[in-house]
């Protein structure tokens, strides 16, 4: 292995581990990193013990994550029957958001959800509602999202050793 080999596995490993972090901190961006760290760390090897079907997986598993970043919340506003307005409240909320840090992240979706729910009925307990049932969908959403990019970490191993 040479020092360029080692310095890119390791660069691998550290995006791996930034992936990682990112499930649990919206900010970064999550599964990306974690494909794009394992597919290095495939790369470095020549692709020698983990192949095309495998990085294609891992791919399939990044992009479900991504669809459900954006569509968990908007899902559980849908299952109390929310508004239109207040589904698009929860996605221009999880737009919003990201350019609030952390606590935008989170009460992005249900400030919009609730807003877009008031607009539409004015009515406060439904808009309260609306709101917690947006952010459980995006909690149960962060929580799938950890256990796929664990277990994408899982594939790569045990395609690795085996």
């Amino acid at each position: 292995m040479t020092g360029a080999d080692i310095f890119l596995t390791v660069l691998g490993v550290l995006l791996v581990l930034a992936g990682l972090v990112g499930t649990l901190l919206p900010i970064l961006p999550s599964t990306p990193f974690v494909f794009l760290g394992l597919w290095l760390i495939a790369w470095v090897d020549d692709y020698a013990h983990v192949g095309p079907l495998v990085l294609w997986i891992l791919a399939g598993l990044t992009v479900l994550t991504l669809v459900l970043d954006f569509v968990a919340g908007i899902l559980g506003a849908e299952r109390v029957a929310a508004s239109r307005a207040a589904l698009v409240g929860a996605a221009l909320g999880s737009v919003v958001g990201i350019f609030g840090g952390f606590l935008g992240v989170i009460l992005g979706p249900l400030l919009g959800a609730a807003l877009g729910e008031l607009y539409a009925r004015s009515d406060m307990i439904r808009a309260g509602k609306v709101a917690l049932a947006t952010w459980i969908g995006m909690l149960l959403g962060a929580l799938a999202k950890v256990a796929i990019a664990i277990v994408m970490v899982g594939i790569f191993l045990v395609a690795w050793i085996f």
